[in-house]
């Protein structure tokens, strides 16, 4: 874009994520709220706009327009323009001197300390005139009127009446909606916003394993046998179900039960050393089904309100079709053999890896943007994709751009966890939600530094944090063992915490039963069939859907970054709450970080964030138990125990009608 001329200033902007590489994230229905810091030398009045369009998908591209900018002081300046469909959006800003509201501003300073003003009412007659060539050319002859006749009046010798003419508020809004926009400085970057669709911020999400569907641990499972635990998982509130890889497995040097290096001829193998002579990443397990039963159960979903996402994982068992089609696919040792994938210590003998950067990379990243594409079509939007920090972040770039330019409405969230910098430059390259550290954070302390850095800017402008606190990969310690007490406050956390959370199968019924010194799960589903019983005793199946309900009824818990943390007398129980931006859903929540025995805690209320009075009562609707009360002052009394570890209060302040009160969100 041309640099206009001009000696205004555009700096600080927000949102810009690292100097405008990368597209920030925001979600359809909200408004792409626009900062800077604009100014010139010397005393200019400054009008400034910030230009938007959106640019994706093509069907939906749209012109540039403007929105103006609001001064809020000190040189800063603040606006906004809608995010009404999913899409890519591109932004700018655009600053210039408003001559006519700077020459009356001069005007009325000389006229009231008694200057005389007749070469300066020449001046301004100029400006109107050149204002009104600008709306002639602009086609508007009203405006081109007013201003010529006013330029004529500045002509005439000084007069009270005349002063008043050219300092009239009217006049200098028409001759500012035609500046010289010669003199205008635009900002040197384009930047980029991308609004996704809502469920990127809000979604609940649950893993299971369809081949496990029958629950004996015995029989082998089909999709079509999968569709009978939709009902159960809609029962619990979940929106989103997220199977592992569907894929054929491969035989070479599958994994036996609780990760053997022998495999038994009954053994299932790991769903993630995906290939076999059956097909790879296109084709689905012969013994789920056909490509028409996957999409039976896409469809079988969506009747339970429930969304299927599906496990992009960009691997290849040594007897993936891929690796006799497109050897040069793949990394060789210098004897010649393929590599296999290796974190030392660990060496996972059943899978291979992509030579991402070599010089097949070309026509390697076409075949598995196809991949992806493929799934779309059979009804995927969501991907959960297997250890992305482990491929080039350039690959990730690259392919979500281009999904995304054509499917705007595809979501993928990274497993990644690793360095928190990695993590981080995932989101910024398109990823839509993360994992966390979350699954690792115990104490009052650590979660409120980790939840404020991860949910405030600039961090949450490209990183959305999906809480899960377990995953079939780890069984963290806290959860070890435990007893329903810390399932229960470890799903609290995460689905209040942030607006979107998980959890792997089993946790429902608080399945704990670790290898020994390790935080994964003995028997694990990973490497065999598992028979789950729904009916367990001790399960916390309806205490998850009264959560999800109440996630799904409040629409402050779907909201991502207005998370903020109060005061609590009790370093084992944590205090925050969440409202939304017209404040018409609050919701507060203090949660206990002990799993074994009551803890009670005087929380200090926010009153001034709520806008309450401190005299003023309310009334807060316990939504784990339904109880009301009605609280007044900054202090409340609260106790919790591990059979109810966590409330979860919606705030309901009084207003006065004529003939009684009334209470609102």
């Amino acid at each position: 874009m041309t640099e206009r001329l001009g000696s205004v200033f555009i700096e600080g902007v927000s949102p810009e994520l690292d100097a405008g590489r990368h597209a920030v994230k925001r979600v359809v229905g909200e408004r792409c709220t626009v900062r800077a810091d604009i100014f010139k030398e010397g005393h200019d009045v400054l009008v400034a706009v910030v230009r938007w369009r959106q640019v994706t998908p093509r069907a939906q591209q749209t012109d540039w327009e403007e929105v103006p900018l609001r001064f809020l002081g000190n040189d800063r300046w603040e606006g906004d323009f809608p995010l009404a469909r999913n899409g890519r959006y591109e932004f700018t800003i655009e600053a210039w001197p408003d001559l006519f509201r700077t020459w009356t501003s001069e005007l009325k300073r000389k006229v009231d300390v008694g200057r005389d003003v007749r070469s300066e009412l020449l001046e301004g007659a100029a400006l109107l005139e050149g204002a009104a060539a600008r709306a002639r050319t602009a086609k508007q002859p009203e405006d081109a009127r007013v201003l010529g006749e006013a330029a004529a009046r500045l002509r005439q010798p000084p007069s009270p009446d005349l002063l008043a003419v050219a300092l009239a508020p009217e006049l200098a809004d028409v001759a500012s909606a035609h500046p010289d926009r010669a003199l205008a400085r635009r900002y040197d970057k384009v930047l980029e916003v991308f609004a996704d669709r809502e469920k990127a911020r809000f979604s609940a999400w649950y893993e299971f394993f369809p081949r496990s569907a029958l629950r004996d641990g015995v029989t082998h499972a089909t999709f079509r046998d999968a569709e009978a635990w939709l009902p159960y998982i809609q029962s619990m509130g979940f929106d989103t179900v997220y199977l592992p890889p569907i894929h054929p497995i491969g035989r070479t040097a599958r994994k036996g039960r609780n990760n053997s290096l022998t495999a038994g001829p009954d053994d299932v193998g790991s769903p993630w050393a995906i290939g076999a002579a059956e097909g790879g990443h296109k084709a689905v397990h012969p013994k789920l089904g056909t490509l028409e039963d996957f999409r039976h159960f896409v469809e079988a979903a969506q009747a339970h309100g429930i969304e299927v996402a599906l496990d992009l994982a960009f691997q290849c068992s040594p007897d993936h079709p891929y690796v006799k089609e497109h050897p040069e696919w793949f990394q060789h040792r210098p004897d010649g053999t393929i590599k296999t994938a290796e974190n030392p210590p660990k060496r996972y003998e059943d899978i291979v890896n992509f030579d991402w950067m070599g010089p097949a990379r070309e026509s390697l990243w076409a075949e598995l943007e196809s991949v992806v594409l493929h799934w779309v079509k059979q009804g995927v939007n969501t991907f959960r994709v297997d250890n992305p920090h482990t491929k080039p972040t350039q690959f990730w770039a690259w392919l979500i751009r281009r999904v995304q330019e054509a499917h705007p409405q595809v979501l993928f969230l990274s497993e990644a966890f690793t360095r928190p910098k990695v993590m981080k430059a995932l989101g910024k390259v398109g990823f839509t939600q993360s994992y966390t550290y979350f699954t690792w954070r115990n104490f009052k302390g650590e979660l409120q530094e980790y939840l404020e850095e991860i949910t405030q800017p600039p961090v949450s402008d490209s990183f959305r944090g999906n809480l899960w606190p377990n995953t079939p990969d780890i069984l963290p310690e806290f959860l070890q063992n435990a007893g329903p007490g810390a399932f229960r406050l470890r799903a609290a956390l995460a689905g209040t915490l942030s607006s979107v959370w998980g959890m792997y199968c089993g946790y429902e019924l608080c399945e704990g039963r670790p290898i020994p010194g390790k935080e994964e799960y003995t028997d694990s589903e990973k490497y065999q069939l598992v028979a789950w019983d729904w009916d367990r005793p001790g399960n916390i199946r309806d205490w998850i859907a009264r959560l999800n309900d109440a996630r799904r009824t409040h629409p402050a818990l779907h909201q991502y970054g207005t998370l903020r943390f109060f005061t609590s007398n009790n370093d084992r129980v944590l205090f925050y709450g969440k409202r939304t931006p017209d404040g018409a859903s609050t919701v507060l929540v203090a949660v206990s970080l002990d799993p074994y025995a009551a803890q009670e805690a005087l929380l200090h209320v926010p009153l001034e964030w709520l806008g309450a009075r401190p005299d003023e009562t309310y009334q807060v609707h316990e939504l784990m138990s339904d109880q009301r009360s009605l609280w007044q002052g900054p202090d409340v009394q609260v106790r919790l125990t591990p059979e109810q570890p966590a409330a979860l209060w919606a705030v309901h302040r009084f207003r006065r009608t004529e003939n009684a009160f009334d209470y609102y969100e």
